[in-house]
């Protein structure tokens, strides 16, 4: 993050905002379109980020980009940052805003790495072992990494859970590195 102060007050001054106008819902849903446009689309982020380009030119582009997908009062919001030549800081202000709105909501959003795509059963029955061990809503994020071989990671706030043959393996490898099973001879 360039500027986590900055992303911070942006997000949360939006987000006062839009709960005084009762579209804290609409402008949350524009944030997540952001982020996806902002990780899918790296010629977005570059022309945010341009000092080559003029302020009124951005406001146009992203006016056309972004015309009939968000709200108003995004686009407005999106517009003072460019006149305020904060508009470079778009997607971390997003990534903020999204996460301020699961902090107000209590969503605590939790993030599930497997080596295959899980069956929605199981991800149903993870749901609810993590949903009683924690008292917030859950948002479910699915992640799927070959390198794991086989069982899953969890990871949740500042809990991380790794239940992965790739870690059983590099446990394995550590004690054969150590050679704890052979005693030492002199």
């Amino acid at each position: 993050m360039q500027n986590p102060r900055l992303a911070s007050r942006y997000a949360k001054s939006l987000i006062d905002l839009v709960q005084e106008k009762n579209e804290l819902e609409a402008v949350h849903n524009d944030m997540l379109f952001l982020q996806k446009l902002m990780k899918t689309n790296p010629d977005v982020v570059s022309l945010l980020k341009s000092p080559i380009i003029k302020a009124d030119k951005k406001q146009k582009i992203m006016a056309a980009i972004m015309e009939g997908r968000i709200g108003t009062i995004t686009l407005t919001f999106i517009n003072l940052l460019i006149t305020k030549s904060r508009e470079s800081s778009l997607p971390e202000i997003a990534v903020e805003f999204s996460r301020q709105y699961n902090v107000l909501k209590n969503i605590a959003v939790v993030k599930i790495t497997s080596a295959a795509v899980l069956d929605p059963a199981i991800l149903d029955v993870i749901k609810q072992k993590v949903a009683s061990e924690i008292t917030q809503h859950i948002q479910l994020e699915t992640v799927v990494n070959t390198d794991l071989i086989g069982g899953f990671v969890l990871e949740s706030n500042d809990q991380f859970f790794d239940a992965s043959v790739l870690r059983d393996l590099q446990d394995i490898k550590k004690q054969f590195n150590k050679n704890i099973y052979v005693s030492s001879i002199r």
